[in-house]
């Protein structure tokens, strides 16, 4: 990083910068529990000349048993690209106004999360619900780790609420999907052809100012073989909107290249293939109790409020811990696969 010429590619040396904070991540509480374990040594030495200190003992144990299992939970963050930045995408589905307004109250918690965790985001792309909340939005979340702790919210989320847009005040139930990508660097060997991406060009919608709704700027790239479609109308200029769709593209890519390694690693173990989008793997509740839980894991809060406002590390920590328990479980043969 030192090195003359080194900010001259900015993507380029982001991405380095990337790099390191991600090992800075890991190293860093490494050496802390390493400190960590040597001052107990010399307390333990302390503390048998004075009883007394019993009790800082304990404490310091629980607190390097913590650092550990942190550590041992950052060790399940081991695929191809859960160092990446990570491009989430949510998507309003059934439940017409009250789905839209529940796509903008999780576009909301995943920002208060990223905030928390001292992520930097980028919004993407945005459409405004025509009554309340969102269509659709996409936002880049960088930091470290950010996809392996997120590729896990991939699926539908199901809210189950008295509906504010129902004059009857009956309950209602919305479905918004998110989906979940890397966000790869350039250097990174996707091949696209260009003949097997099809380029719509339209006007941007939504908030933005007079300029977005006169000139044709948003970009809409849909890749034929796979079906894919990306979108981005954030930008004033059609050529950002056009570089910032290209590499959503390839990030869908290389989610699809990865979900696709993870199925043939479950068919050979005769495992259903993970939770993918589309599929239900959280349900929130504001009616007739408040709670979330998790479809997947089991995991469980009680305070609806509060995972809203962001605090989602222990569905995300539960979401590790439980994919590694699959890949070690034997699949269960039923007499009609042994027949």
């Amino acid at each position: 990083m030192g090195s003359p010429g080194f900010w001259d590619n900015q993507e380029r040396a982001q991405g380095t910068v990337a790099q390191l904070k991600s090992l800075k991540s890991v190293f860093g509480p490494l050496d802390d529990l390493v400190r960590a374990v040597g001052d107990l040594d010399t307390l333990l030495e302390l503390a048998d000349e004075d009883p007394a200190l019993a009790g800082e003992v304990t404490a310091e144990i629980e607190r390097a048993e913590q650092r550990l299992e942190d550590l041992e939970l950052r060790a399940l963050l081991n695929g191809p690209h859960d160092e990446r930045g990570a491009i989430l995408t949510i998507n309003a589905r059934d439940g017409g106004t009250d789905a839209a307004d529940w796509a903008e109250m999780l576009l909301r918690m995943y920002l208060q999360w990223a905030q928390k965790n001292d992520y930097s985001v980028a919004l993407l792309d945005r459409n405004d619900n025509e009554e309340a909340g969102i269509s659709s939005a996409a936002i880049a979340i960088r930091g470290p780790m950010a996809y392996g702790f997120l590729k896990g919210e991939t699926g539908m989320h199901r809210l189950v609420r008295i509906s504010p847009f129902n004059a009857e005040g009956k309950r209602q139930t919305s479905f918004a999907a998110i989906d979940v990508a890397p966000e790869v660097s350039d250097d990174l060997d996707i091949e696209i052809a260009d003949k097997d991406v099809r380029e719509d060009v339209f006007r941007a919608s939504g908030a933005g100012g007079q300029h977005v709704n006169k000139t044709s700027s948003a970009i809409r790239l849909t890749h034929e073989p796979s079906g894919i479609v990306v979108q981005c109308q954030n930008e004033r200029s059609q050529h950002k909107n056009r570089a910032t769709a290209w590499k959503m593209l390839r990030a869908r890519l290389a989610r699809a290249e990865e979900e696709k390694r993870e199925a043939e690693q479950a068919v050979k173990y005769q495992k259903q293939a993970r939770v993918g989008f589309g599929s239900q793997i959280r349900n929130y509740f504001l009616h007739p109790d408040q709670r979330v839980k998790d479809s997947r894991t089991g995991y469980a809060v009680g305070n609806f409020h509060s995972v809203l406002d962001g605090n989602l590390q222990g569905f995300l920590d539960s979401y590790l811990r439980w994919r590694v328990q699959q890949d070690q479980t034997p699949a269960k043969v039923t007499d009609r696969e042994s027949d």
